[in-house]
C-alpha cells in the first residue's frame, strides 16, 4: 500500500474522529446536552475512548484475517484518539462533576468500584501515550512491545468499568465486552496456529 493512500486514510480517520467531540460542543451551544449533561458527556466521551480502544486493538486481528500488513498503521493514531477522549472523560469527571474538589474526588474514586476500576485504566494509558512515538520505540527496543502490550488489561478493565457503571440494561457494555472477546480469540488463534 503507498504512503500516499495511507495518508489519504489517516485524514478520513481525524475528519471522522473529530465528529463527536464536534458534536458535544454543538449541542452544549445549542443547550441540547439533555436534562443532565454533566453525565451526558461523560457517556459520550467515555464511549468514544472505549471505540477508538476496540478499534485500534482490531488492527491485529484484521490485518491476520486480510493479510493487508499496512493496517497496522493505524493502530497508533487510533490509540491517541482513544487517549484523547480518554481525557476529555476524566476531564468532565474532574472538571465538571467534582469541581476540581480533589478529596471529594479521591473518597468517590475508592468508595466506587467502577470508579477506581475506570481511573486504574486510564492512569495505564499514560505511559502508552507518551511512548507512541517513534523515538520512544526505538528508545525502549524490546521493552516498547512489553509496555504496549498493557493495552489488553486497559481493555480489560475499561469494559468492566462500562459493566459497573449499567444499573438495569446490560446491553450496551455487553456488545462491547463481546467485541473484544472476539478479538482476543481472533489473536490467540493466530498465535497458536503460528505456533
Amino acid at each position: 500500500m503507498n504512503k500516499k493512500y495511507i495518508t489519504v486514510v489517516k485524514a478520513f480517520i481525524w475528519l471522522l474522529a473529530l465528529v463527536p467531540v464536534t458534536r458535544l460542543f454543538w449541542l452544549g451551544f445549542s443547550d441540547n446536552l439533555g436534562a443532565n449533561p454533566i453525565e451526558f458527556i461523560e457517556h459520550s466521551t467515555g464511549t468514544w475512548a472505549l471505540v477508538f480502544l476496540l478499534l485500534s486493538l482490531a488492527m491485529t486481528p484484521i490485518r491476520l484475517i486480510t493479510k493487508q500488513a499496512w493496517l497496522i498503521q493505524l493502530r497508533r493514531l487510533l490509540g491517541l484518539w482513544m487517549f484523547f477522549y480518554a481525557c476529555l472523560h476524566i476531564i468532565t469527571y474532574v472538571w465538571l462533576d467534582f469541581n476540581f474538589l480533589f478529596d471529594e474526588m479521591l473518597n468517590d474514586v475508592f468508595e466506587h468500584p467502577r470508579i477506581l476500576v475506570g481511573f486504574a485504566a486510564f492512569i495505564l494509558t499514560i505511559p502508552l501515550a507518551i511512548t507512541s512515538n517513534s523515538f520512544m520505540m526505538k528508545k525502549l527496543k524490546g521493552k516498547w512491545k512489553t509496555l504496549h502490550k498493557s493495552v489488553y488489561v486497559v481493555a480489560i478493565l475499561v469494559v468492566l468499568h462500562f459493566l459497573l457503571l449499567v444499573k438495569k440494561d446490560l446491553t450496551e457494555p455487553v456488545y462491547y465486552a463481546t467485541v473484544l472477546v472476539i478479538l482476543f480469540g481472533v489473536r490467540f488463534y493466530y498465535s497458536n496456529k503460528r505456533k
